[in-house]
């Protein structure tokens, strides 16, 4: 008995279904009407507290109800930003406190790095350090400027020990808790894959630890200048830290007003480099910008 093959026809071109077009783009859209409506910029709404803690300050200095004994206004605080910027004051403090914080902060810096390195690479490094930083963490740093004057004297030493001691803290505990944090299934992946030990450090443990070292960075540069806030009320000669002692002696508020905000505003640049840094290095790591 024999077996006749079907017959399969053609179809005829107007019964074949259409293919789809490789440059055709198929966009789904959600049954939900938006609305436009109109939004703030970011940038706008970021100012608008700064600039209305200014106004407020400026009105209440203006009507009376903060007399200028208590606290200058903008407009004198101003005048003599400008006057200070004029014989040279100013900058050669901003000079002076920016060579102590940048002095320190690399000090700090180097120690927290090598220190997060070994404790959290090591078991044997995290067995003898982990638990001492924990323990020397507890103590003010503050409270050792006495101890600071006796070990190195009123110069320069003292200044710049203790804004390097309030760097290595937050930046020690950070690099160190990004690398403990790295997925471990990730690291046997890797290491399935054939990476060795400095393979595995360089490619899987120090980017899983960046974003951590980042936000370190963050809080061990704004420690540091609030670190030399304290470190320049230790006998100095020269500084903001300075214009504010001699300030102090004369009761002029307008220049200890003057000195914090440039404290606050050099803090604030250093914070906003550190952003931009972390844009440019964590490119690859999708975040949560908040809800709009």
């Amino acid at each position: 008995m024999t077996t006749k093959p079907l017959d399969v026809g053609v179809l005829p071109d107007q019964d074949r279904p259409e293919a789809p077009s490789p440059a055709t783009r198929v966009t789904i859209r959600g049954t939900t009407k938006t609305s436009r409506r109109f939004s703030v910029p970011r940038s706008v709404r970021r100012a608008a507290g700064p600039v209305g803690l200014i106004l407020l300050w400026f009105l209440t200095s203006a009507t009376g109800v903060l007399p200028e004994s208590v606290l200058a206004s903008p407009v004198d605080v101003v005048r003599q930003a400008v006057e200070l910027t004029k014989n040279g004051e100013l900058p050669s403090a901003i000079a002076a406190s920016g060579r102590r914080a940048a002095i320190g902060f690399l000090i700090g810096a180097t120690v927290a790095l090598g220190l997060s390195l070994l404790a959290g690479l090591f078991r044997l490094g995290e067995d003898v350090i982990d638990s001492s930083m924990g323990m020397f963490r507890a103590i003010p740093w503050v409270g050792l400027i006495p101890l600071f004057i006796v070990w190195f004297g009123i110069e320069e030493t003292p200044k710049i020990a203790l804004v390097a001691l309030g760097v290595t803290y937050p930046l020690y505990f950070n690099i160190y808790g990004g690398i403990r944090s790295t997925d471990s299934q990730l690291v046997e992946a890797a290491r399935m894959m054939g990476l060795g030990r400095l393979g595995l450090i360089k490619y899987v443990i120090l980017p899983s630890a960046l974003p951590g070292a980042l936000v370190g960075l963050r809080y061990a540069l704004s420690t540091a200048w609030l670190a030399l806030v304290f470190a320049e009320q230790i006998n100095a000669d020269a500084g903001l830290g300075y214009l504010m002692s001699n300030a102090q002696q004369y009761f002029r508020t307008d220049v200890i007003v003057l000195c914090l905000v440039v404290y606050a505003l050099l803090g604030l640049a250093c914070d906003f480099a550190v952003r931009i840094l972390s844009r440019r290095l964590l490119t690859w790591r999708a975040n949560f910008e908040g809800e709009a």
